[in-house]
């Protein structure tokens, strides 16, 4: 009886301690998990690391180091909250924007950043040394990056913009090779006219501000200024004409005083002689006036 009693209970203590088991592994799970704190960094957010401390690690999901990197980094992201750093992480592959804002040149690379202050970090790639790193300030001893070449300037933000268009365009010429169906030299050509035609369009623009901004004046004629010293040469062609000057003013006079010994022109003396018969029947005309009114006396 006692060993037909043990069988029977046999399945009831295995139920017990299953359900047991489920029970404690559902309460005790959520403190055992860990949390990941990595922050993905994209061109949309990728500010928010100019303020606080932040270590930044720039990967490619083919890339052998960056997968011999990952454990270590995901164990050091559980200590950013104890070292009050944020850990993040930045997919070249789908953000090339930032990958020309921070020059990536290597894979993986990690970036310190301190309120808007970058550091390249080029220690060992282990989990004490990244926790060393931040915990002992070793921060300090790297020399930041310029401010010409911080990833937050100027230049580096037409670095970025260059490279999300360079992005664009390889996309722009697959779809015309793969999808579209156009021979690469067809896109080639499209691609060289576009930028001859916005070439044009953008001097035009600057051409047309430029002349709004600062309008051209029109240049007065200055005189000719002869130099103080003259060759011989010179000198000889300026006497000819000298020479020449005078010979024409001397033509011009002895002309005038033929004119004036010759005596009037023809013109002169019809006017002369209209003159005249002028004056001879103003004459005539009071000599009979005169002549009538003496008879009527």
């Amino acid at each position: 009886m006692a060993a037909c009693e043990t069988v029977r209970m046999g399945p009831c203590n295995s139920v017990f301690f299953l359900l047991f088991f489920l029970l404690s592994v559902i309460i005790i799970e959520p403190v055992l998990a860990k949390r990941n704190t990595i922050q993905v960094i994209t061109d949309e957010n990728w500010k928010a690391i100019l303020d606080g401390e932040w270590m930044i690690e720039f990967y490619a999901p083919w890339c052998p180091a960056c997968r011999n990197l990952q454990p270590e980094w995901d164990k050091f992201s559980d200590w950013g909250e104890d070292l009050e750093v944020n850990i993040a992480k930045v997919d070249v592959t789908e953000q090339p924007g930032l990958s020309g804002r921070f020059v990536i040149t290597a894979l993986p690379t990690i970036y310190h950043c301190k309120d808007g202050v970058f550091r390249r970090y080029q220690g060992p790639r282990t989990k004490a040394d990244f926790i060393n790193f931040i915990d002992e300030k070793k921060w300090q001893e790297i020399e930041p990056v310029s401010s010409w070449f911080s990833p937050s300037s100027f230049t580096m933000s037409s670095m970025s913009a260059l490279f999300q268009l360079s992005v664009w365009i390889r996309h722009c010429h697959n779809y015309f090779t793969e999808d579209i169906g156009v021979p690469v030299w067809g896109s080639y050509a499209i691609f060289a006219l576009v930028t001859l035609f916005s070439g044009l369009v953008l001097g035009l623009l600057l051409v047309f501000m430029a002349d709004c901004i600062c309008p051209s004046r029109r240049r007065r004629q200055q005189p000719y200024h002869y130099p103080k010293k003259l060759t011989p040469e010179a000198k000889q062609l300026l006497k000819k004409l000298e020479v020449e000057e005078e010979e024409e003013e001397e033509e011009e006079e002895e002309e005038e005083e033929e004119e004036e010994e010759e005596g009037p022109s023809e013109k002169e003396t019809e006017i002369q002689e209209l003159r005249n018969e002028k004056i001879l029947q103003d004459t005539l005309r009071k000599r009979l006036a005169q002549t009538s009114d003496g008879q009527e006396d």
